[in-house]
């Protein structure tokens, strides 16, 4: 499960974050690329912006859902 302590510093500001469990093994990128991002560098992906649409929030559910390393947060109680 995601932790909100480790948010990796690459995500914007929002209730959407990868934590530094992440692998990059570029599931939510490719699930939710509206949302999602991977960042070489750091070798994570990262929230690069927020779910604003019922179809981003969706996409954001299910790359959280399909997260093998439950990396993916979301501190917005509503969202859960």
């Amino acid at each position: 499960m995601a932790q909100l302590s480790d948010r990796t510093p690459l995500n914007v500001p929002g209730s959407w974050y990868v934590d530094d469990t992440c692998t990059d093994c570029g599931l939510c990128p490719e699930i939710a690329p509206q949302v999602f991002r991977r960042d070489d560098t750091h070798a994570q992906s990262y929230a690069w912006h927020q779910p604003a649409t019922e179809e981003e929030l969706a996409l954001a559910l299910e790359a959280q859902r399909s997260c093998p390393t439950e990396s993916i947060g979301s501190d917005a109680e509503q969202l859960r």
